[in-house]
């Protein structure tokens, strides 16, 4: 059998915020209403998650999946900017993003070659 590795790694958008813990209900209900449901149009979005960190109630992690870095980096600024700009006029509080990354993952073969195959 051939082993299909497809070539093109996953990539994972990291991003921490700091928001106070009275809030933090809140930013997660805006991110969703707001920037998810504007990054879900994009091609290439495979989703978000949210992490939390019980010794850290300050902390707000966003984990968002893309196919590929370059359906990601393909939205173009102003619509990030607009995004953001909607998402800041909606909350009535203050928050920081203090750390931004960027993951590739690694994808594994989804046909493996079976030792003593003639394929």
């Amino acid at each position: 059998m051939i082993v299909d590795l497809n070539g093109v790694p996953m990539i994972i958008e990291w991003l921490k915020f700091q928001v106070a813990p009275a809030y933090r209900e809140a930013f997660i209900q805006a991110d969703e209403a707001i920037w998810t449901a504007a990054l879900s149009t994009y091609q290439g979005f495979l989703g978000k998650a949210v992490w939390l960190a019980p010794d850290e109630p300050t902390a707000v992690i966003l984990v968002i999946q893309w196919a590929t870095r370059e359906q990601w980096k393909a939205i173009p600024l102003a619509v990030l900017e607009e995004i953001e700009q909607r998402f800041d006029q909606t909350l009535d509080f203050d928050y920081e993003m203090v750390e931004s990354e960027e993951f590739q993952v690694r994808r594994f073969a989804t046909t493996l070659a079976v030792p003593g195959s003639s394929d």
